[in-house]
């Protein structure tokens, strides 16, 4: 076998530079979930040595050990609160999507349609869904409805800016490219515009998941109804009532956890649709 030459000064440093960059997307890899743990669990541990130290009462705030226990045994009562929460939250994300899509995708074919609805989105986002609840549940009968009515208001306009905005952003050289080939209007949307927007249109979505749980509280916390068909914010407000702190921590937990698994479940689908094509999801060596 011959010998290979040796390398040369310019191939170490190339061979160098890369074993570098390999070591910094492993390091980066396994920092990007280990560091995020090891801050939960210091602030974990602070939290229960502040209440062990301090001797603080559970009813006025309970250990991280006393909540998961409260969690476990309440789990019948807010395991239901929570499906009714997610129902009102997944309903209004998915009316939503569908209406802050067709709003953008009229406001992108109607220049007039736009200026004359597109300021009352803005003053629908604007206005505090607090201030709204009290008058949609006074003229909706339906409890579920003026959930999800309540829920939507705060959801839909992200979407509809996003998507709004992706659809106005299509590279002007290629919509002149579908011109020249005689490309109609509708083509022009569905193979150009659209998936132009997509990106724009995932950002808004992972925004809109967040918001729609938000509306979903707040207007659980407005409603304020008991029963079967409570959620997680009427549970909220009961152990409020009854000084049942370490339940009111459990719901938050739960709420939190809901919120982070619909944002994770958002970002994993953007990734997905994203990952062979834009940028944005394209992973970059450091």
């Amino acid at each position: 076998m011959t010998a290979l030459p040796p390398l040369t000064a310019a191939e170490a440093r190339v061979d160098a530079e890369e074993a570098r960059r390999a070591r910094a997307l492993r390091v980066d890899k396994v920092a990007r979930w280990v560091l995020p743990v090891l801050v939960f669990l210091i602030l974990i541990g602070l939290w229960d040595r502040i209440v062990v130290w301090n001797r603080i009462p559970h009813y006025i705030l309970p250990g991280p050990g006393l909540v998961v226990e409260t969690l476990i045994k309440d789990w019948a009562i807010l395991f239901s609160a929570l499906l009714v929460t997610l129902q009102i939250t997944l309903m209004a994300l998915a009316v939503a999507v569908i209406g802050g899509v067709g709003l953008a995708i009229l406001f992108n074919q109607s220049r007039f349609a736009e200026m004359s609805f597109y300021p009352y989105a803005v003053i629908l986002q604007v206005t505090p869904v607090v201030s709204i609840a009290p008058l949609i549940f006074i003229y909706v009968e339906n409890r579920t409805a003026g959930l999800l009515l309540c829920a939507w208001i705060v959801a839909f306009f992200p979407i509809l800016a996003n998507t709004t905005l992706g659809l106005n952003s299509t590279d002007h050289n290629l919509r002149d490219l579908f011109r020249i080939y005689g490309a109609s209007r509708w083509q022009r949307l569905r193979y150009l515009q659209l998936p132009s927007a997509l990106p724009y249109f995932l950002g808004g979505l992972r925004i809109a998941g967040g918001l729609s749980l938000i509306g979903a509280i707040v207007a659980e916390y407005v409603a304020g109804t008991a029963g079967i068909g409570s959620g997680l914010a009427f549970r909220i407000l009961e152990a409020g009532y009854r000084l049942n702190i370490p339940r009111m921590f459990a719901a938050l937990l739960l709420i939190a956890v809901c919120g982070v698994v619909i944002f994770a479940g958002l970002s994993f689908l953007s990734h997905m649709l994203l990952r062979k094509w834009h940028d944005s999801a394209i992973r970059r060596e450091s």
